[in-house]
């Protein structure tokens, strides 16, 4: 009997270790195995541009192109047109060059004598437009000098020839390819479409389009440019050629929408009629994202479409507001500029969502450069300029951005840019073009702060201050660019935050939910809360924060962190949420004051007497990707 109760004792230990061993081969001990989310973020810029695009060329980029740009970005030390060693104080993550589509690569090649240009009929004739051209330019006679800029200008707009523009595409791609290390840097192949609206009105509705795939497949079709067409349906069109051809995956980010002349953001198609579902449809699955800012300003919101919110007024660009250069009617200056900001034209979203079903301006936010130096560069003190002639030199604040904008802006009015950052499960382009498409993004002005945002309905206080809060994030609901949907009865939803100070950087000052809502009787609303503050301050009960203060030594150019916090966190719930309307949700997180480049500038150049308009101190930020919420899945 001792023996059976023996043996039978063996057989159970024997089951249990084969039962054990058969769970540990499908779950381990380790809770990173099989990760189920995004566990790291990357930073990069999406919008740059080298010599190759005709604009950086004649503002003075002769000399770095992709390549050159690439070698920036991973961190490599590159000699500036000013003769300056630049270089970044850490690598970029992931690169998009987006030259001009438009007579790509023909100013550079005509510099070079490119004799893939000179064996072309009509490239020779434009050599020769050309160098009569440069001639020129010294020229006392302002006729001469306009009539010879006006051939070449007319010759480039008919300059035309596959053979060459592809042998200039496939040089793009190889460096894009070349430079692409999965694991390590992402480089994409991209370009940007620069349609100037109907009639050229100089309507900026430009896109970068961003390809997924290497070169076996981006190089079958050539840049879909403004010379193929002005209208974004057109260029929605050539991606749907584009995949159904290769297989592949492409997308669009509108950007610099704050100088569109109300045309990003219209809700009327390129032909002014009232925008279709089925227009609303495409857009949102062609252009997921939108570059809210970057050097020509910051285009989250502005003072007079924000009048409650004190920090709208941010890095707003002032100098082509109502293009009164072009002699365009400034009344309905108003009306223009809803079409023409993130905050009112996710607004605007939800309003076509109420009428179409569908959400045409359902976006997630990054942040670019739309630097033309080769040099994707956003930190205040390491600011490289717009263009080439804009690079480090002492009176570089007080010349014009571009000399042949009228008015010309003064460079003092440009920001450092901006960087994308992408939550991801690797440094792939899979993996963060993916992202990208599912807007699980954010912008900031260039401090590379760490922001996580998530929404659902049963996130409890101390989530937020958890060391697994993603974790959490994703199990109990969406991260930011995600939807939530049929409210549960008796439940508001909650917001889980977490953001770190860029560990280079400034200490942080606030986090604030951005809200924007429909209401039953279809009017739009928005509202500002400040959900985590830092230095244990609180509203008041006007709702009014005490500022931070600040540590900037504008003289110096420097600032310290004894004032706000490396890190804030917190579970919000919306306190006026009704489960029948419509709305979004995104989070701003704003830095403690520091020197602008301004005040760089001023230090490092010995500069005195300054002009008060000019601003020395900045309070850089970060906006996320919204979370939307609707009444239906439908």
């Amino acid at each position: 009997m001792k023996k059976i109760i023996k043996q039978t004792t063996r057989q159970t230990c024997f089951l249990v270790l084969s039962l054990s061993l058969l769970v540990s081969a499908n779950e381990s001990y380790s809770p990173y195995v099989g990760h189920p989310y995004p566990k790291s973020v990357y930073w990069g810029d999406t919008h740059l541009h080298t010599n190759l695009s005709l604009d950086s060329d004649i503002s003075g980029n002769r000399l770095l192109g992709p390549d050159d740009a690439y070698r920036f970005a991973r961190g490599e030390s590159v000699t500036a047109h000013n003769g300056m060693q630049a270089q970044l104080y850490r690598p970029l993550d992931f690169l998009v060059v987006a030259d001009h589509a438009e007579s790509l690569g023909v100013i550079a090649s005509l510099r070079a004598a490119d004799s893939a240009l000179l064996k072309v009929d009509m490239g020779k004739k434009l050599y020769y437009l050309f160098l009569d051209y440069e001639n020129n330019k010294k020229n006392s006679d302002e006729a001469i000098r306009t009539a010879s800029e006006k051939k070449v200008a007319d010759a480039l707009t008919n300059f035309n020839d596959k053979k060459y523009a592809q042998s200039v595409w496939d040089s793009m791609i190889e460096s894009a390819d070349k430079y692409n290390e999965p694991g390590k840097f992402t480089a994409f192949s991209g370009y940007e479409w620069t349609s100037l609206g109907e009639k050229y009105n100089w309507d900026n509705i430009h896109r970068v389009v961003i390809f997924k795939d290497g070169g076996d497949k981006v190089s079958q079709v050539l840049p879909y440019s403004r010379v193929d067409s002005e209208n974004p349906e057109d260029l929605w069109r050539f991606f749907e050629r584009y995949e159904q051809k290769t297989g592949g995956e492409v997308l669009a980010i509108p950007h610099n929408g704050n100088t569109s002349n109300g045309k990003m953001f219209a809700t009327v198609d390129f032909n002014a009629h009232p925008l279709s579902q089925a227009y609303a449809k495409t857009r949102s699955r062609w252009e997921p994202l939108y570059e809210v800012t970057q050097i020509k300003g910051d285009s989250e919101t502005h003072p007079a479409l924000s009048p409650n919110d004190e920090f709208a007024d941010y890095e707003t660009w002032n100098s082509w507001d109502g293009r009164t250069m072009k002699g365009i009617d400034t009344d309905g200056w108003i009306e223009r500029k809803k079409s023409e900001y993130a905050r009112s034209a996710l607004k605007l979203g939800l309003d076509q969502k109420a009428r179409l079903g569908v959400n045409p301006f359902k976006f997630g936010l990054i942040g670019s450069t739309d630097a033309h130096t080769s040099l994707a560069a956003a930190a205040e003190n390491n600011f490289w300029g717009k263009t080439s002639n804009s690079e480090p030199h002492p009176n570089r604040m007080f010349t014009p951005i571009v000399s042949h904008w009228k008015p010309d802006p003064r460079n003092w009015e440009g920001s450092a840019g901006g960087y994308a950052a992408i939550w991801a499960d690797e440094n792939t382009r899979e993996a963060l073009f993916a992202a990208m498409k599912r807007k699980e993004v954010y912008a900031t002005t260039g401090p590379r702060m760490t922001v996580r945002f998530f929404g659902g309905w049963d996130y409890q206080t101390n989530d937020a201050f958890k060391p697994d809060l993603a974790n959490i994030g994703y199990r109990k609901g969406v991260p930011m660019g995600g939807d939530l949907t049929n409210a549960p009865d008796d439940k508001l939803p909650q917001f889980l935050i977490r953001a770190v100070k860029d560990p280079d950087g400034a200490n942080l000052d606030r986090v604030q939910v951005i809200k924007g809502w429909h209401d039953k009787q279809g009017e739009l609303h928005e509202k500002v809360y400040n959900v985590a503050l830092s230095d244990n301050r609180k509203e008041n009960r006007h709702g009014k924060v005490k500022p931070v203060g600040s540590t900037v030594n504008v003289k110096d150019a420097s600032y310290t962190n004894s004032i706000g916090d490396p890190e804030l966190a917190v579970v919000w719930t919306d306190p006026e949420f009704d489960k029948n309307e419509l709305a979004f949700y995104y989070v701003r997180v704003l830095e403690i004051p520091t020197p602008r480049w301004t005040a760089y500038d001023a230090k490092y150049f010995g500069l005195t007497d300054i002009p008060g308009e000019v601003p020395m101190v900045t309070q850089e930020r970060a906006y996320t990707s919204p979370i939307w919420y609707s009444p239906s899945t439908h």
